[in-house]
C-alpha cells in the first residue's frame, strides 16, 4: 500500500520571487471536498481574495493547511468538508483562511473549468 505524500505549503515569500498577494495553484488531494472537487484537480487561490460564508478556502488550524469551505452559523465559523465522512472544524474567526480558491480545472481538459467568485 502506497503511503501518501504531502507537500507544505510555504509563505510565497520565503520560496519564490512572487509577491504574497499573487495567485497561485495546488493539487486537490484526498476526498474531503467531493463531490464538488475531485482528487487531481486543480484550483486557483487568491491570497487576498474576499473570505465570506460559503467561500472555498486553503486555511491554516492545528499547525497545517487544509482545503475547506468556509461556513457561518449560529455559534460562529467552521470549516466544513463537503463529505460527510469528515468533521466540521469550529474556528474563532475567519483569520485562519489563508487564501479563497477563484477557479479550478481537470488536467488535460480545456474545457473543464470553473470559477467561483
Amino acid at each position: 500500500m502506497d503511503e501518501r505524500k504531502t507537500i507544505p505549503i510555504q509563505d510565497i515569500n520565503e520560496t519564490s520571487n512572487c509577491a504574497g498577494s499573487e495567485p497561485y495553484a495546488l493539487m486537490v488531494l484526498g476526498d474531503s471536498m467531493l463531490p464538488e472537487f475531485e482528487e487531481g484537480e486543480i484550483i486557483v487561490v487568491e491570497p487576498s481574495g474576499l473570505v465570506k460564508d460559503g467561500s472555498f478556502v486553503v486555511a491554516y488550524v492545528n499547525d497545517e493547511y487544509i482545503f475547506r469551505q468556509m461556513v457561518k452559523h449560529e455559534e460562529g465559523w467552521m470549516l466544513k468538508p463537503l463529505n460527510p465522512l469528515y468533521p466540521n472544524i469550529p474556528i474563532a474567526d475567519i483569520d485562519v483562511a489563508k487564501g479563497v480558491v477563484i477557479m479550478k480545472k481537470r488536467p488535460g481538459k480545456r474545457s473543464e473549468q470553473k470559477r467561483y467568485i
